[in-house]
């Protein structure tokens, strides 16, 4: 108790943490909680609420634990079923017709529409929206056009591996019941009465992105319109790989940095704006009416760049600093970081699982907490009171940079499988011109261009964003630019988040439980083993671990699958590469491959049943066959093919365990075509 007692200060900024672990529980359960449990639990949460405020010392914090647990669980619940809209089941081929609602490019730049109001001929269920690769002609389209095509939708895809990312549950949340793709003619039909509905703010963000690309032209033009609007079809692959392997694609998504920059500058223009009339100054809070203005700004930047998560997350954030300095209270601490995760949470719990929402909360977590700790450091006033003043706002850079980099760097090494070795460097080069040029620039181009006058921002801004895509390029040309790095187990990332909150939350010397809980994740990570043997979900694409990287049986087929499989590997080969690598001979759709412990590996594409394949020590993989061979093999035949909708091999004490890429979930409404809700 005396312990606990020297944490009470922080318990509070334990309480989204709790609710994370609640929002965890849900997405982790193997089945979908029925609705009326969530009822019930409602109404526990006003019981444990009202313990809570009825109660003192530990068992008031034992009944508030158990209510954020509870919060965080509930409002999984509550936002599952509130998006809940009919999913496909099945592959379809026909007629697609619909109103489209988006309209962007697909990873292979093909023009991709998003359609609502959907007709698929003979579907009784038919999802909320769909989305279409088109590889055919295509008129030119506005968003609420309604247009017919013929084409092919399936149910969007789960992982490609055991553990991998599942679209399954991204599309759910985005209502998107079918994705797909035409080869044929788009066939433009009579506009709805009412084609433009709900639409208008889409097509104004249509319009801005494509006078401010004109404006500036080419890819700065492209960068510009992404960073103001969201919208990133213009821009091509190449320069995108460049961003990430720099470490500066963080620049295009609109999240807590632009919206940071946007309503600082706000604030800002209006404050010492206002304080340059001095009577005016001495008379009105300036301070407040900056707050004020700042917020407005961020909240029509919100609207205007599309509202999607991260930009919704960044705006909150925003709010609750805002909010603070209108209530005369510190803008900047670890409270607000926290109130803003508890109602991020509480809107999107699904987004606990997104890289932006993980990363974005780590860097601010970070800054706020160190910042925090700097202030009683006798270094650091030491540094304050010996550096220049002038080199002061350098250091600080640096050292901002530094700590927003190494916090969000092994949180980006788990989720995209590299690390820019040059990153620190080139963030340093191109943060500070987009606060200082870039986004000032853009604040008066959009003030100053109703009055045609806002050319000569558009050209300052496009010569910042100039100067960023070219540190960009420069830096991830350079030899060794990038590290990639093998995917972990799912329980790193957790403890990883865990370990950051011992680190900040915790006080006195009971933080340096956060850097064992740090070094134990980190171990585990380097201990852990990719699997021997991948099969996709056909069995027709073949990848098998070998002493110089993994191994495919496809040279250019089923590129989606092996591009993950590689990058979940941290190898930096493309398909083609692995293609060559020996470790596999195919001869007469007969695949063969040694693998460790003795043990080999049979894929057989024939229809004819070849009992003499189903030998001890070998794994016969016979998609066409449907029953087993005499014999005393490992057999995966077509039924187990079919039921494991892709799996993995590994090996534990010399035995082979097959694991499932897509286990069998039937009551989430994401795996099982919106049941429950359905």
């Amino acid at each position: 108790m005396q312990w606990l007692d020297s944490q009470r200060q922080n318990l509070m900024l334990w309480s989204p943490v709790v609710m994370a672990c609640g929002v965890g529980a849900y997405f982790a359960l193997p089945f979908e909680p029925p609705l009326w449990a969530g009822w019930a639990l409602l109404a526990s949460l006003v019981s444990w609420l009202g313990l809570a405020i009825w109660t003192s010392g530990f068992v008031r914090l034992l009944f508030l634990t158990v209510f954020f647990l509870n919060l965080g669980y509930l409002a999984s619940i509550y936002r599952s079923a509130s998006v809940a809209a009919p999913v496909l089941t099945f592959r379809y081929y026909g007629p697609i017709e619909g109103r489209v609602v988006a309209i962007d490019r697909s990873s292979s730049k093909a023009l991709r529409i998003t359609l609502d109001r959907v007709y698929l001929e003979r579907v009784h269920k038919t999802p909320a929206m769909v989305r279409v690769s088109l590889f055919g002609t295509a008129p030119e389209m506005v968003l609420g056009s309604r247009v017919a095509l013929v084409g092919s939708l399936s149910p969007p895809g789960g992982p490609v591996e055991p553990g991998g990312f599942d679209f399954r549950r991204y599309a759910w949340f985005d209502r998107l019941g079918a994705v797909g793709y035409s080869r044929n003619p788009v066939v433009m039909m009579r506009p709805y009465a009412d084609a433009e509905n709900g639409l208008w703010l889409d097509t104004v963000r249509r319009g801005l992105a494509t006078f401010v690309a004109e404006s500036i032209g080419g890819q700065n033009g492209a960068f510009a319109a992404a960073i103001i609007t969201g919208e990133r079809s213009r821009i091509d692959g190449d320069v995108l790989q460049t961003l990430r392997d720099s470490n500066l694609a963080h620049l295009l998504a609109i999240s807590g940095l632009h919206m940071g920059l946007l309503t600082g500058f706000i604030f800002l223009l209006v404050r010492h704006g206002l304080a340059l009339w001095p009577r005016l100054a001495l008379r009105i809070p300036v301070k407040k009416i900056g707050a004020l203005a700042a917020l407005a700004a961020g909240f029509a930047y919100l609207f205007l760049s599309g509202g999607n998560v991260a930009t919704q997350r960044a705006f909150i954030m925003a709010a609750v600093v805002l909010f603070a300095v209108l209530l005369d209270r510190p803008a900047f601490s670890l409270r607000a970081v926290a109130l803003a995760a508890l109602l991020v949470l509480l809107m999107r719990p699904e987004s606990l699982g997104e890289a932006g929402f993980q990363m974005s909360f780590a860097a601010t977590t970070a800054l706020v907490g160190v910042f925090e700790m700097l202030r009683t450091a006798r270094w650091w006033q030491w540094v304050r009171d010996h550096l220049p003043r002038r080199l002061m706002p350098v250091f600080t850079l640096l050292l901002t940079s530094a700590i927003a980099g190494g916090a969000t760097a092994p949180i980006a090494a788990f989720h995209f499988n590299q690390i820019s070795n040059f990153g620190l460097a080139a963030n340093l080069l191109s943060v500070p011109l987009m606060g200082m040029v870039v986004m000032p620039a853009a604040v008066i181009a959009l003030l100053l261009s109703p009055f045609g006058l806002g050319s000569w921002a558009f050209w300052l801004m496009g010569k910042g964003v100039g100067w960023i895509l070219g540190v960009a390029a420069y830096f991830s040309e350079i030899e060794n630019a990038v590290t990639m790095v093998p995917t972990g187990p799912p329980v790193v990332l957790p403890l990883i988040g865990l370990s950051g909150c011992f680190l900040f939350i915790l006080l006195g010397r009971a933080r340096v439980a956060g850097i064992a809980l740090f070094s134990v994740a980190i171990s585990l990570w380097v201990q852990s083993e990719r699997p021997t043997v991948l099969i996709n979900s056909n069995a027709s694409l073949l990848g098998v671990m070998t002493p110089t990287g993994r191994a495919l049986n496809k040279e250019t087929a089923y590129r989606f699958a092996a591009g993950i499989w590689l990058e979940n590997d941290g190898d930096p080969a493309n398909q083609q590469a692995a293609f060559s690598r020996a470790g596999m001979i195919t001869e007469s759709r007969l695949t063969r491959a040694s693998l460790p412990n003795g043990w080999t590996l049979l894929l057989n594409q024939n229809k004819e049943i070849n009992a003499a394949l189903c030998t001890a020590h070998t794994i016969l993989i016979a998609p066409k066959w449907e029953t087993a061979p005499a014999g005393n093999c490992l057999f995966i035949g077509k039924l187990d093919v079919e039921s494991l909708s892709g799996f993995a091999i590994t090996f534990e004490n010399d035995e082979p365990v097959v694991t499932s890429a897509m286990p069998r979930l039937p009551l989430r409404p994401w795996t099982n075509g919106g049941a429950p809700y359905q």
